[in-house]
């Protein structure tokens, strides 16, 4: 039976971002939820990261710093270290919307998908997320996702693919059943400095290799053309 008010398992990847990290962890300690468990995964940044995390007076955290894989080797290490009943990425930039967002989704007891989600916002604007389906692209940011970790534990991310591990993810769980709430509240304020914000053709591609990979022949007939069509001119753009 799940917990009336669940254990959150926050976690926050990191590498060589410190100032990033900090705001990130600011936010964190700001929320006013009683059970989170706080994970920072660092991947053995040489700007002093483990030394601050050594000397932190806050919130108790769980800690690694050590090379990694990428980010999403990272977030994998941050799954198996979690021991709360969701998790969320806060990653190195990432903040929470407000210092209720937690406690706003979770207090009431009341909320027992296996994935629940909200909007972000953006540079300052609100981008909404879409209802559960199987498209095209993530209906959902990941900073904005409470998943159980049994089900994070089932379909971790595939590190083959540097930015759309995240979107195989999200297509595992849609085809494999799992059920989805959405939730009309922004629960993250979206860092645009990520890899998947400067390199949009490579972030294309690889979400048309996964869907040529996980979707069925008719999904793949309906995603595929317009993916391709955005790839192109991605490319003609140089983006």
């Amino acid at each position: 039976m799940q917990n009336s008010n669940p254990i959150i398992s926050v976690v926050t990847v990191t590498f060589n971002a410190l100032p990033l990290l900090k705001k990130t962890m600011q936010s964190v300690e700001s929320q006013n939820y009683e059970n989170i468990e706080y994970l920072i995964v660092d991947g053995a940044s040489s700007d002093g990261t483990a030394d601050y995390l050594e000397k932190y007076d806050g919130r108790n955290i769980k800690f690694v710093s050590e090379p990694d894989g990428g980010i999403y080797d990272a977030m994998n290490k941050g799954i198996r270290m979690a021991s709360g009943d969701y998790c969320i990425f806060m990653n190195a930039g990432d903040c929470f919307a407000s210092p209720t967002v937690v406690s706003d989704v979770f207090s009431s007891g009341k909320n027992l998908a296996d994935v629940i989600y909200g909007d972000i916002l953006k540079n300052g604007t609100l981008k909404q997320a879409l209802t559960p389906r199987n498209c095209h692209k993530m209906f959902y940011c990941h900073q904005a996702v409470f998943v159980k970790t049994e089900c994070l534990k089932m379909f971790p991310f595939d590190i083959r693919y540097r930015m759309s591990a995240d979107f195989k993810q999200s297509k595992q769980l849609f085809l494999n059943g799992n059920s989805f709430l959405k939730l009309d509240m922004p629960v993250a304020i979206f860092d645009t400095s990520g890899v998947s914000n400067t390199n949009r053709s490579a972030g294309l591609w690889e979400n048309m290799t996964v869907i040529c990979e996980v979707d069925g022949l008719i999904d793949k007939v309906r995603l595929l053309p317009r993916l391709y069509f955005t790839y192109l001119m991605c490319r003609l753009r140089g983006k």
